[in-house]
């Protein structure tokens, strides 16, 4: 139950950072194109990165992935926006656009994992 709570917690963080990123994205880049969802999404695969290597490599107590891993990051990325923005970007004929932002989520969010995981791993 103290879990659930945690989740609940990191969450509602991670929602509420989630929206503040995309609306600072929007004022300064425009709606044409996704940045604020792409920006959240490379974001949190950098710092889930962390958090799987942290507990690769000491103990991170089940509150902290809760909170952090499940939470705060599962709230801050967001693969149904993705989709459903993709789908907007297709359905309004900008095929490149979308097919950019498939390959930017998928490649730079696979390598900030990755980098995220390096970083604690180089420093033990």
């Amino acid at each position: 139950m103290t879990n659930l709570l945690f989740v609940a917690l990191g969450g509602s963080i991670g929602a509420v950072l989630r929206y503040l990123m995309s609306i600072i994205m929007i004022q300064l880049f425009g709606s044409s194109f996704p940045f604020g969802t792409l920006l959240v999404n490379v974001l949190g695969s950098f710092f889930m990165g962390i958090v799987y290597a942290l507990g690769q490599v000491s103990h991170v107590s089940p509150e902290l992935k809760a909170l952090v891993g499940v939470g705060l990051l599962g709230a801050l990325t967001t693969f149904s926006t993705f989709s459903n923005e993709t789908l907007l970007l297709m359905q309004q004929g900008y095929w490149f656009k979308s097919l950019i932002n498939v390959l930017l989520n998928v490649s730079l969010c696979i390598f900030m994992v990755y980098l995220g995981q390096q970083l604690v791993f180089s420093r033990v």
